[in-house]
Formats: C-alpha cells, structure tokens, sequence
C-alpha cells in the first residue's frame, strides 16, 4: 500500500493532536517498513518542514527508506479555505501525490480524487458542549466535520465513548469506526535524578508540595470549579499544597486568572504556561496530586502521563475518563465542588491511598503504547485498502 498522512499538525501544533500525530507516525516508522508512506505538509517552509519530523524519531539516520516527506508552498489556513469553505475540488493528490489512502489526523478530511479517505475524530466536544467552545471553530468543525465522515471510507475514534458520540451524534456507521486509543510515550516515568527534578522545580518555580493541572486553559477543561474546590481544600484543611495549572492560553482564558485574583488565591495559585515535552516527566513526577476535572474529553492522555510518572490522579466520571483511566484513578462528578474538593483531601491525607493508586496508575498507564496504536492503525490501513 502507498499511504499519505496529512503531518501538518505534526509540524504546527505543539500539543494536542500535534503529540497525537508525532507519536503515531513515530510508531509507525519504527513498526512498518512493507508499506510506502507519504507525509504531507501544508504551508511551511520547505527547510524547517523537512526537518521537522526527524526531530524525536529516534534515529540519527532520520525515516526509513519506505517513508518521503512532501511540502506544499500553499499555506495551510489557504488549503483549509479552499477545501472545507469555498469547496474548491483540489484534490490532495495533487499535492500530496497518488496513494491508496489518504489520512487525516486532525478532524477533516480534504477532496481526493481516488484514495480511500481516513479521517480521525478526537472528540465531538463541540456538538456535546457547544457553549464550551469557541464559536470560530465550533461553527467550522460543525460543518466541516459531518461532511468529512460522510466522505471518509473509515472513521478513526481515540476511544470507544467517541465512537459511540459519532454513531449517536452524526450516524457513522458502526462499522466504519475504528477506535484507535493513544498512546504514552516510553519517556513518561518516575523521574529519579533529582538534578533533573531540582532543575524543572527552578525553571518553573514551582513550590516544594503542589497539585497538577496539565492541559488548555479553557472553560471545557472546568478550571472554574477545580479553583473553588482547591479554595475550599485550603480553608478546610490547612494542607500546604499550590495549584499549578500548567498549559497554554486557550479561549475565554481570562476569566479563569480573574477569579483567582477574586478567590484571593494568587500566591497559591500558579500559571507556568505551556511545559516543554522534554520537562514533563519530571512535572508529573514533582507533583504530589494530578487533578484533571475536566467536562468531557475524547480520551484525556494527561491522567495516563501522570499516572506513568507514579503520580496518583483524580479525574471526572464522564465520557472517556472512566475508559481511559479504569480504576486507577479517583473519579468524581465534575460539576460537584465539594466532591472534588473532597477526593483531594482524601488522596493528599493518605499516604496508603496515594501508594495504591501510584501502582495503579503505572499499570493502566501500560496499557496504552504507540506501538500498540500503530499495531491497531496499520490493521484499519489495511481493513481500509480491502
């Protein structure tokens, strides 16, 4: 098989889907070499999009032989137009070049001429929350993202609460889904090298007890309640700990700092911006809980990180949470603060407790590899191809 995977959000998106791609197609290079690849780059320059994928490949050599790099000199937000607003019938072949399947990672699935459509599906959170997104995209994936499931030959969900949001939600066919879960990448551990450990607690200022939040700051992710529920930790137990809400400024980010500000809560309360992946591990490893309350997620990768790090997590009860995080994890109803509020103290009040889901927490954590998800996109490739 000749297959073309659209890597622009590889190359353009730091997080997210970006680690979502990288990793994927990082898998797929180390596990496939029968099959030829194309990965496709839409509007970057051609020096800094062909050197970009062999960063963190994990060969000094760079791809495979079976696996070409194309790049487009058309800017992405152009091809975004062209396709999915204006409908223009420019076929990626003729950018990307002939193939038998043509994969989309990242929500839409452009024209094509004869390649069998692939197209993954994180999440309908933008149907399912609608109020929690931001309208510029909810109205453009609402639109663009029907359309592209209908076209595609196979469907691509991170978990089986999605798959069954696109059965409910936009009719796919049952059988044209694949749930295909990520992974957690083999360098998210229990940091021991406390050089390492001391540098990221300085580098990030981060205090000597805290809880972690990893993700967007954005109303979906529920911060407004994790702030009141760690408030009222504060005043009812006295523990020391921080709240570091580590992640990059999403939409209607401002409300989530004013409150703080209005809490009383600045000191305790901190805001280190986006962590690079380098620094991660040792993150999760510092902290001494994971609070992920989050009000729906396709799958929610930050709980298995931390959970690969040893650190014991408290997440919500709903869509792909419970699936994701099995019973390694102290779940609670994401709406209830004092619920919330609750589950904290317990884990930070029980050294038992915070053990036990340590050791969970790692093997859950286990279960979901990269080469385990190639292992699973290379068989919907291949049901796909016929």
């Amino acid at each position: 098989m000749h297959i073309a995977i659209d890597y622009t959000p590889a190359i353009r998106q730091r997080a997210g889907i970006g680690r979502y791609t990288r990793g994927l197609v990082r898998a797929l290079s180390e596990l496939d070499r029968a099959n030829r690849y194309t990965l496709f780059c839409a509007g970057q320059p051609a020096g800094e999009a062909a050197s970009a994928p062999t960063r963190g490949l994990g060969s000094e050599d760079g791809w495979p032989a079976n696996f070409a790099f194309k790049v487009s000199n058309l800017p992405a937000r152009w091809l975004t137009a062209g396709w999915h607003k204006l409908k223009l019938p420019l076929h990626a072949e003729r950018l990307a070049g002939e193939s038998d399947i043509f994969h989309s990672p990242d929500f839409t699935l452009p024209p094509l001429r004869s390649a069998a459509g692939i197209v993954t599906i994180h999440d309908l959170s933008f149907l399912r929350l609608p109020d929690c997104a931001d309208p510029g995209l909810r109205d453009y994936l609402s639109k663009s993202v029907p359309d592209s499931v209908a076209r595609a030959r196979r469907v691509l969900a991170d978990s089986e609460n999605t798959r069954q949001d696109l059965i409910e939600l936009l009719d796919v066919p049952a059988d044209k889904i694949s749930v295909v879960p990520p992974g957690v990448g083999p360098t998210f551990r229990p940091v021991r090298d406390t050089v390492l450990l001391n540098n990221v607690r300085e580098r990030y200022r981060l205090p000597q007890w805290f809880i972690l939040f990893v993700g967007t700051i954005e109303p979906r992710k529920n911060l407004a309640r994790l702030i009141s529920a760690y408030g009222q930790l504060r005043r009812q137990t006295g523990l020391p700990h921080a709240l570091v809400l580590a992640g990059g400024q999403g939409w209607l980010s401002q409300g989530i700092y004013d409150q703080v500000a209005r809490e009383g809560l600045s000191e305790h309360v901190l805001f280190p911006g986006f962590i690079a992946d380098d620094d991660l591990p040792a993150l999760y490893t510092l902290a001494d809980l994971f609070a992920f309350p989050s009000l729906y997620e396709g799958f929610g990768i930050p709980p298995l990180e931390a959970m690969a790090c040893g650190t014991p997590v408290v997440a919500s009860n709903n869509s792909s949470l419970p699936e994701a995080t099995g019973a390694a994890a102290l779940l609670v109803d994401a709406e209830d603060v004092d619920g919330l509020a609750d589950a904290m103290a317990r884990v930070l009040g029980d050294a038992v407790l915070r053990a036990r889901l340590s050791d969970l927490g790692r093997a859950q954590a286990a279960r979901f590899t990269w080469r385990g998800a190639a292992e699973t996109l290379l068989r919907a490739y291949e049901a796909t191809a016929g």
